[in-house]
């Protein structure tokens, strides 16, 4: 467990506590709202009453400033800068501000989540002495290098990875992704200074039901009532693949003809999607491309009839968790998926409920085709359903995360 800071070790784990929570996102971003909010909740209910998180956020948009968003959880948000020189006054003001408000506030552990949050976390934990806890611990210097974003040469790829072998070190608990990250962290990283918890990206599954499973007021209101409908919700390039996930709808369409209908959501307008669509001689009508915010997911997810997870087959994707895989499951959607993603390709492989990926030309998206075909030929609805769904609940349980900030956090 983590024990209080020195200035309050006296008065023991029944007193509240002060965390500081450090990300490298934007509050609206799907990856505060699905995939650290959530966290933040379970941890405040194993916290002493009248515990406080304290939030920081990294905005682009909204304004820089201090609010309550929900009891016991402030959000302090501040200006986004990309790296560049000027992220350097970006990184200055956070670590200034973040030492005023560690002492002001009597934070007495800070809890960073991902590598480029921990950079800021281990700063902070060097200089106040506050224990440093990792969460989502996984590689991203080598992965910015694998997707071609930055070069293993450049100072940002060289600043990173020092320092995650420097927070590997000094982290007092590293909470992983993936179980492979432990093997990663030792070969990569050397000496780890605190155990290591696997955690992967959890769902709520009482929001990810059977009951958002084609809804039909949505489904007439996008014209999707008969449609045989595959949906994938993420970004196309980076870490993603991109045009090759329409050349694999183009193999989709050959199958199941004018009856297959895509679902995107996705933060891409359809201006910037088309050029891949005209590449594959696709039509525009095919698509209905959707932004939608996040309390919406599942009842647009769930008028998908399969899935598609296209994350690029890069050594370091063995170590991460896609979150929408267990939202897929926890709907009942068979999904393909590249191989080698963390451990969901195997799981996928191993229980039958998808399709992975093993090359990327149109043979090998046949093949992936035809065994999705399969499984919906063989299972209505329902049967898929109650065969995919308790892999959700088996391994994207909160229950799990839960039990890991008990173990840190708990009286």
């Amino acid at each position: 467990m983590i024990s209080s800071s020195p200035n309050r070790s006296g008065l023991g784990r029944t007193q509240p506590r002060n965390i500081l929570v450090i990300t490298y996102w934007s509050f609206d971003d799907a990856l505060v709202q699905a995939y650290t909010l959530p966290y933040l909740r379970l941890i405040r209910e194993v916290l002493p009453q009248g515990s406080t998180i304290h939030l920081v956020t990294l905005e682009k948009r909204a304004a820089p400033g201090v609010r309550e968003v929900e009891p016991g959880l402030l959000v302090h948000a501040f200006r986004y800068v990309p790296f560049g020189v000027r992220a350097f006054g970006m990184i200055a003001d956070v670590l200034w501000s973040c030492l005023k408000l560690i002492r002001g506030h009597a934070i007495d552990t800070i809890h960073a989540w991902c590598t480029p949050a921990g950079m800021l976390g281990h700063i902070l934990s060097l200089l106040t002495g506050r224990p440093l806890i990792i969460d989502s611990y996984e590689p991203h210097a080598e992965a910015m290098v694998e997707n071609g974003t930055w070069s293993r040469r450049g100072l940002a790829f060289r600043l990173l990875f020092w320092s995650e072998r420097a927070q590997s070190r000094r982290a007092r608990v590293l909470i992983a992704a993936a179980e492979g990250m432990k093997d990663y962290a030792a070969m990569k990283y050397g000496m780890v200074n605190g155990p290591i918890h696997v955690k992967p990206a959890c769902v709520d599954l009482e929001r990810f039901s059977f009951s958002d499973r084609k809804d039909p007021v949505l489904l007439k209101e996008l014209g999707l009532e008969g449609k045989l409908v595959g949906v994938y919700a993420g970004k196309f390039g980076g870490i993603y693949l991109d045009q090759e996930v329409f050349a694999l709808i183009r193999m989709a369409r050959e199958r199941w003809g004018e009856r297959f209908h895509v679902l995107l959501l996705t933060s891409h307008t359809p201006a910037e999607l088309s050029a891949y669509m005209d590449r594959e001689g696709l039509p525009q009508e095919m698509f209905t491309v959707r932004f939608v915010p996040h309390a919406e997911v599942p009842r647009y997810m769930g008028l998908g009839d399969l899935a598609i997870t296209p994350v690029r087959s890069v050594p370091t994707k063995r170590y991460c968790t896609p979150i929408k895989d267990g939202e897929y499951w926890a709907l009942g959607l068979p999904v393909i998926i590249t191989p080698d993603i963390s451990d969901d390709s195997r799981i996928i492989a191993e229980r039958g409920i998808g399709a992975v990926l093993t090359g990327l030309d149109d043979e090998h998206y046949k093949v992936a085709l035809t065994r999705i075909d399969h499984l919906l030929q063989e299972h209505d609805r329902r049967a898929l359903y109650d065969r995919i769904r308790p892999v959700a609940e088996e391994f994207r349980n909160y229950d799990r995360a839960k039990a890991i900030y008990q173990s840190i956090y708990g009286s």
